[in-house]
């Protein structure tokens, strides 16, 4: 058998791993349309980035973060009374010093007992009244907010550098996996070209 058969599987593997490699920057090259033998050649992320924006604002405002959602983290009971000790913090303050120093009068006539009676009253109501106010604020903001609008603006423009930082950040590992196995498979390719050559 010849010795320059053997260059075959690392010759495969090569134009295995290159063809691969080729492919991975053709997603993001040329940015722009580039014509080469009267076929017009653009990278596929450049070319769809609207496309893929908008399927993303679609994908974002539908599944991902609804206002439903969001709506139903805020007005849930539980996430309510987590917000109870803060806000009994401040009308503890506001009773004890701001009254004292708006209104000193009042203040004087109003000891710990009451106090503690109108804390009591006020979080009971507040308790009752914020679930209200955010239902009613979510539905103004969701006709004001468009979520898949925004979305699809700040993605449509993102500079094609940017769009390949993010992308290759997420899927740099499977992108150096597929070039690998691009050259691991040509590598195989060529031993069996080697060994149907031979028999």
């Amino acid at each position: 058998m010849r010795m320059g058969l053997w260059l075959i599987p690392f010759i495969s593997a090569f134009i295995g791993w290159f063809t691969n490699w080729i492919a991975i920057k053709m997603l993001f090259h040329p940015r722009e349309p580039k014509k080469i033998l009267g076929f017009t050649f653009q990278g596929i992320f450049p070319k769809r980035q609207r496309q893929f924006a908008e399927k993303l604002g679609k994908l974002v405002s539908e599944q991902l973060l609804s206002f439903r959602d969001i709506e139903e983290k805020i007005t849930n009971p539980e996430n309510v009374k987590k917000l109870m000790p803060q806000i009994e913090g401040h009308i503890d303050q506001f009773l004890r010093v701001k009254l004292a120093e708006q209104m000193p009068v009042i203040s004087m006539f109003i000891g710990d007992k009451t106090i503690g009676q109108l804390k009591s009253v006020f979080t009971a109501e507040l308790e009752q009244l914020f679930p209200l106010i955010m239902q009613r604020y979510m539905g103004s903001l969701q006709g004001e907010l468009d979520l898949e609008k925004i979305v699809v603006e700040k993605v449509a423009g993102f500079s094609s550098d940017k769009l390949e930082e993010i992308l290759n950040g997420i899927m740099s590992k499977e992108f150096r996996f597929v070039e690998i196995i691009g050259g691991v498979l040509g590598f195989l390719i060529g031993l069996l070209q080697i060994i149907i050559s031979s028999l």
